[in-house]
C-alpha cells in the first residue's frame, strides 16, 4: 500500500481499478515549404475540419453532461474562428515559409505564455484550453485520429497526467468513478469539471508509477491518493464514502435554505465567478449572489479592448441570472505579471509590486472610465455593486470614487440609464489597506478580503513560485489577525465584511471566520452547499470561542493543529 498527497480539487471519497490514460504526444518537424498558398488552404480546411468536429463535441457534451460543460466547446470554436489567431499563424506561412503545423505551434504556444503568466489560477489555467485547440488542429493537419477516453469500457479511477476538456467531452460519465492527475490546480480544467459532475478528484499528485487495473482510493478532501490499498483500509474507505455520499446529497437538497446558525445568526453565501455559465451554475448551488465577478476574461480574447457595449452586454446578462440578489464586480485586475495582449504592459523587475489593478486603472483612465460606464450601465435596477481591488491608501480610494463620479456625469451628459447610487466596496488586499481600515471604512459600503494577496502580501512570498508558495498559508496568525482588525474596524463603523479567497470555502476556516464576524463568504459554486451545511451546525458563540483561540496561537502549524482537532473541524 502506498499513499500519496496532492491537491484535493472535488469532495468525495473514489474506490476502484486505475485507468492510465497517457496519449501519444505529437510528433512532428518544422519545414520550410515551397508553396504557401497551398499550405494556407491546408490550413482553412483543418479548421474546418475541427470546427465541425467541436460543433458534434458540443452537442454531445450537451446531452451526456449538462450545458454549461458543454459551453467550453463554443469557447473553443470562437477562439478558433477569432481572425487574430488565424492572421497571425497566416503570416508566419508567407512570411517564414513555414508549414502549418509549426506555425500553430509557435503561435499556440506564445499565447499559453501570456494566460500562463496572469496571476490568478484560474486564468493561467485557460491555457489549457489553447492547448487543446492546438493540438486538435495540429492532429487534423498530421491526418491523425483523435485519442479520446472512449476506450473506457468499465468504472474507473482515471490517473493522467493532466486531461484537457476535448479528453473529457468523450467520457462516459457513468464510468469515471474519480480524476487523478499529476499536475493542475483547484481551478484546473479537471478540478472544474470534476465538482460540475460531483466527481472526486485529486490534482498535482506528482509523477506518477501505476498500471492499469491497480486498486485505488480517491479521498477529494484530503487530497490523498491510496495506490494498492489493504484490505482494512478499503473497508475504512468504503464505510466512509457510504456517509459522504449520503451527506452530499442531503446538502445539494438544502442548499437554496438559508445558513442560519444553531443560535440564530444568518451568514450570506455567496459565489466567486467568471462567466454567465457560472453565473447560472451558482444559482443553482444555492449561491445568494456574486461576491467576485472577475472581470478580466474579457480583457483575454482579442488584440483590442472590450468597448463600452460589449462590456455593457456581459456584465447585464449576468445581473439578469441573478436578479436583485446582489452581484459585486471587481474592476480590472490585471498589471505587472498579468500580460494582457490588448493593453501595452512595460516589463518590471517586480511585478507583483508594480503597476497592477488599481495603480494600472488610474494611470489608464481611458479603460477605467470605460468599465465603469458599462458596469453603471448594467447595474440599472439590479442590486450591482463595485469593487476597487488593491486600494492600499486613502489617495488611492479618492481617485478611484473621482473617477467613478466622472463615469456617472458622462452617462448622465448622454441619457444612459445607469445605477445612480451603486453600493462601492474595496478589497482588503495589501497590509497597509488593513492597517488603515478604520479609516477606509467611512468612505466605502463594505470591504472583501482577498485573502490569497493578503497572505501573499503579508508574508512576503511569491504564491506563483512552486518552491515557496505553501508558505502564503491565509491561516498563519499574522493574517488570522489582519483579518480581525478589518471586521472590527468595519463594524464600528456599520460596514459589513465578506471573504473572496480560497479561504471561504475551506471547511477548517469557516468556524473561525465565523467567529472573527465576518458578514460574507464567497468561493467556487460547488462549495456553497457543503458550507452553508456546515454553517447551519454551528453556534456564533461556539465559533467565538474559536475564533479568540486562534488569535492567541503563535504559529501557523499551532492554527492549524487546533482547527484539525476541534470537535467543529473534525464533524465536517
Amino acid at each position: 500500500m502506498k499513499r500519496l498527497n496532492g491537491i484535493a480539487a472535488s469532495q468525495g471519497i473514489a474506490i476502484g481499478p486505475a485507468f492510465v490514460y497517457r496519449p501519444e504526444p505529437l510528433a512532428f518537424k518544422e519545414q520550410i515549404i515551397q508553396n504557401p498558398p497551398a499550405e494556407i488552404n491546408r490550413l482553412i480546411q483543418a479548421v474546418e475540419a475541427v470546427q465541425t468536429m467541436l460543433i458534434a463535441l458540443e452537442e454531445y457534451t450537451q446531452q451526456a453532461i449538462g450545458e454549461s460543460e458543454a459551453k467550453i466547446f463554443e469557447v473553443h470554436r470562437m477562439f478558433l474562428a477569432d481572425p487574430a489567431f488565424a492572421d497571425e499563424i497566416k503570416a508566419i506561412i508567407e512570411q517564414e515559409k513555414l508549414n502549418a503545423e509549426a506555425a500553430v505551434d509557435r503561435v499556440s504556444t506564445e499565447l499559453m505564455e501570456q494566460f500562463s503568466a496572469i496571476d490568478d489560477e484560474y486564468f493561467r489555467q485557460r491555457a489549457v484550453d489553447i492547448k487543446d485547440v492546438a493540438q486538435r488542429l495540429i492532429r487534423q493537419l498530421l491526418g491523425l485520429e483523435e485519442t479520446t477516453l472512449a476506450s473506457l469500457k468499465f468504472p474507473s479511477i482515471i490517473i493522467a497526467n493532466d486531461l484537457t476538456p476535448s479528453d473529457t467531452a468523450s467520457l462516459n460519465r457513468d464510468m469515471a468513478l474519480g480524476l487523478c492527475t499529476e499536475i493542475g490546480s483547484s481551478t484546473s480544467h479537471t478540478a472544474i469539471l470534476a465538482r460540475s459532475l460531483g466527481t472526486p478528484a485529486v490534482v498535482g499528485i506528482g509523477k506518477l508509477e501505476i498500471s492499469s487495473g491497480t486498486t485505488v482510493i480517491i479521498d477529494g478532501q484530503s487530497g490523498e491518493l491510496i495506490i494498492d490499498p489493504d484490505a482494512e483500509t478499503l473497508a475504512e474507505y468504503q464505510t466512509r464514502q457510504q456517509a459522504r455520499q449520503r451527506i452530499r446529497s442531503r446538502e445539494i437538497a438544502l442548499a437554496q435554505q438559508p445558513a442560519i446558525t444553531t443560535d440564530g445568526h444568518q451568514v450570506e453565501v455567496v459565489a466567486n465567478i467568471g462567466s454567465v455559465v457560472e453565473a447560472e451554475q451558482a444559482l443553482k448551488m444555492g449561491a445568494e449572489g456574486v461576491g467576485l465577478l472577475r472581470t478580466e476574461f474579457l480583457f483575454l480574447q482579442g488584440d483590442t479592448l472590450p468597448s463600452e457595449e460589449e462590456q455593457y452586454r456581459i456584465y447585464r446578462a449576468i445581473a439578469d441570472v441573478f436578479q436583485q440578489l446582489p452581484l459585486i464586480v471587481r474592476t480590472l485586475d490585471v498589471g505587472g505579471d498579468k500580460d494582457i495582449p490588448s493593453i501595452d504592459l512595460a516589463v518590471e523587475q517586480n511585478p507583483m509590486l508594480g503597476q497592477r489593478a488599481i495603480r494600472l486603472c488610474l494611470a489608464r483612465p481611458e479603460i477605467f472610465q470605460t468599465q465603469l460606464r458599462a458596469i453603471l450601465r448594467a447595474g440599472h435596477e439590479r442590486n450591482v455593486k463595485i469593487m476597487f481591488p488593491l486600494i492600499g491608501s486613502e489617495e488611492e480610494l479618492h481617485q478611484a470614487l473621482e473617477q467613478l463620479e466622472l463615469a456617472k456625469a458622462d452617462l448622465r451628459a448622454r441619457n444612459l440609464p445607469h445605477a445612480e447610487k451603486p453600493d462601492v466596496g474595496i478589497m482588503i488586499e495589501v497590509p497597509s489597506a488593513a492597517v488603515l481600515a478604520d479609516v477606509l471604512a467611512p468612505q466605502v459600503d463594505f470591504f472583501s478580503i482577498g485573502t490569497n494577496d493578503l497572505a501573499q502580501y503579508t508574508l512576503a512570498v511569491d504564491r506563483t513560485n512552486e518552491t515557496v508558495a505553501h508558505l502564503a498559508d491565509p491561516l498563519h496568525p499574522a493574517v488570522i489577525r489582519l483579518i480581525h482588525l478589518v471586521i472590527q474596524a468595519a463594524h464600528r463603523h456599520n460596514k459589513w465584511v465578506g471573504l473572496c479567497g480560497e479561504m471561504a470555502g475551506s471547511p477548517q476556516a469557516v468556524p473561525l471566520l465565523l467567529g472573527l464576524g465576518l458578514d460574507e463568504f464567497s468561493m467556487a459554486a460547488a462549495s456553497v452547499p457543503s458550507v452553508k451545511a456546515l454553517l447551519r451546525t454551528l453556534s456564533k458563540m461556539q465559533a467565538q470561542e474559536i475564533a479568540q483561540r486562534c488569535l492567541e496561537l503563535p504559529s501557523l502549524q499551532r492554527v492549524r493543529d487546533f482547527l484539525q482537532n476541534s470537535p467543529v473541524s473534525a464533524a465536517a
